[in-house]
């Protein structure tokens, strides 16, 4: 038997073993830089297999390392994140979350499991590749400052560090059995804006008495949005949203301030810095002419995720070998964030796309929504994929 065919036999032996894993983890949810659980009880599974983890990275977090023949020849590292979301979970289904309010609905489980079965398998074959694996298990993706800079700031890249690492990440709209590469820039950068307009309320039959943040507040949104449709250039992908405004009035009652919170995104770091100025100079002007005051805060986040052209280039072709050509898919770029974007900045790094979904059985519904779920059956893919690119580029 070939390699790639007992890479094949060995996920199939395991399938079951990683869908109940993936169970578990999906009705144990922990919100990110809480995952002390899901983290002894991904400990617990690598020390079945075999592999002793580092455990405590920053805080929550876990590596382990698989060594090959010639350990020091060439190290691959491979991430997961842990973490779940504050989402109220509505599927009926006997894994559902047993956490109230905290769902896995961006995949993490999915994440976790697959790597832990990538871990089974590549530890099984150990003794056929030459070089190290270091497993690295992280928290908090979904959160400032993002487990990603935390893990490497607590040394994840360090002795051994690795050549290249690669991560992946479920795509509800691809269907499960295919997977998607992107060479190059494809996630963007991410940064929370949080604004407090402050005036001065009273009865709102007597607006000449008051001065409306509600007013002010609304004029200042509707003006940010020059930021995208005259500042930006056609060329850089920017996104400026605002998910969250809170006005404690009432029908008759204006109040005394309005606090606003949104997003903004893009692709380049000169603009980025630009666009930050720019905001918060509209509103404080904005809100002083109108007789108000703005507070007006950027937390920065992550930075833009780029893909190594030549590693991604091969994972493709690798992809292609395992899976056929029709299953693998180019991916258009995505102004959605993540902090694997960290280690792009530091190694060469491939972070591609997971297909989950079927429509025949329907399961459709995106990330981050309280009825996000995926067909299993992505999960053999997941774990072949990986442990077969691994395998691949130890070799390269």
């Amino acid at each position: 038997m070939d390699l790639k065919e007992k890479v094949k036999s060995l996920a199939e032996a395991q399938a079951q073993e990683i869908v109940d894993i993936r169970r578990h983890l999906h009705a144990h949810p922990e919100l990110s830089f809480q995952e002390h659980e899901t983290s002894k009880y991904v400990a617990e599974r690598l020390k079945s297999f075999g592999i002793t983890p580092t455990e405590g990275v920053a805080d929550t977090g876990l590596t382990a390392l698989i060594e090959g023949k010639n350990p020091q020849k060439k190290v691959i590292a491979l991430r997961a994140d842990m973490d779940a979301l504050p989402i109220q979970e509505a599927n009926d289904v006997p894994y559902k979350s047993t956490n109230n309010g905290v769902m896995h609905a961006c995949g993490h489980d999915v994440h976790t499991s697959s790597l832990l079965g990538t871990a089974k398998v590549l530890n099984q074959l150990k003794g056929e590749f030459e070089g190290s694996v270091k497993l690295i298990f992280q928290p908090g993706e979904e959160k400032i400052p993002g487990g990603a800079s935390l893990m490497i700031k607590a040394g994840a890249l360090e002795a051994p560090k690795p050549n290249h690492i690669f991560g992946q990440h479920v795509l509800p709209h691809l269907p499960a059995g295919k997977v998607g590469f992107r060479e190059g820039m494809y996630m963007a950068s991410a940064d929370e804006i949080y604004i407090t307009v402050k005036g001065k309320g009273g009865h709102a039959a007597m607006p000449e008495k008051n001065i409306d943040p509600i007013l002010i507040t609304s004029h200042i949104i509707v003006a940010l949005q020059q930021i995208v449709s005259r500042h930006a250039s056609p060329k850089m992908p920017t996104v400026l949203s605002f998910g969250r405004v809170i006005a404690e009035g009432a029908t008759n009652v204006i109040p005394n301030e309005v606090k606003v919170e949104g997003t903004f995104r893009t692709m380049d770091e000169e603009w980025r810095a630009k666009a930050h100025q720019r905001m918060k100079a509209i509103a404080e002007s904005l809100t002083e002419g109108m007789g108000g005051s703005c507070e007006f805060e950027i937390r920065r986040g992550y930075p833009f995720l780029k893909n190594s052209p030549e590693l991604t280039q091969r994972a493709r072709n690798y992809a292609i070998d395992l899976l056929g050509n029709d299953n693998v898919v180019d991916l258009d770029l995505w102004l959605a964030a993540e902090d694997f974007s960290y280690y792009t900045q530091v190694a060469d790094a491939c972070f591609y796309r997971l297909g989950t979904g079927n429509e025949e059985k329907g399961i459709t519904s995106s990330v981050h929504t309280p009825t996000f779920d995926i067909d299993e059956d992505a999960l053999k893919v997941g774990v072949s994929l990986m442990s077969w690119i691994t395998l691949q580029e130890l070799k390269h």
